[in-house]
């Protein structure tokens, strides 16, 4: 569990570090989501919350979508958002996905949902970051 939690710290971080990314709690305390452009992109919930910890993110691109599917309890995010290409991924599994990994699938399901002012920002660290 105490990886989970690690792992959750790092990727929420990551999220909050993109352009103009905001956290919010719409329906609780227990409830967190990570928006741009008021669009929700990731539901990385919490790790206080009767579930352990894990994420929700959109991932349009089939091959994304099929690995994200094959980690480690996977499954198609409920109240009808699997349909529309959302995978939900528990962080506390043996076999879950790296870090690194995990973020690239939040990043993809930011660009999914972010203006395009956002992508070109996200775009322009590059350089300077790699």
């Amino acid at each position: 569990m105490r990886s989970g939690v690690r792992t959750w710290e790092a990727v929420r971080e990551f999220a909050l570090g993109l352009p103009e990314a905001v956290e919010e709690f719409p329906w609780g305390p227990e409830d967190c989501v990570v928006k741009v452009n008021r669009k929700i992109f990731v539901f990385p919930g919490n790790t206080d919350g009767p579930q352990p910890p894990g994420l929700s993110v959109k991932l349009k691109d089939d091959v994304l979508h099929g690995h994200a599917m094959a980690a480690p309890g996977a499954e198609p995010t409920g109240y009808g958002l699997g349909r529309s290409g959302w995978v939900s991924v528990p962080l506390a599994e043996k076999g879950t996905p790296p870090v690194h990994v995990l973020c690239e699938w939040v990043e993809e399901s930011y660009r999914t949902v972010a203006l395009k002012r956002h992508v070109k920002e996200l775009d322009a660290r590059r350089p300077a970051e790699g």
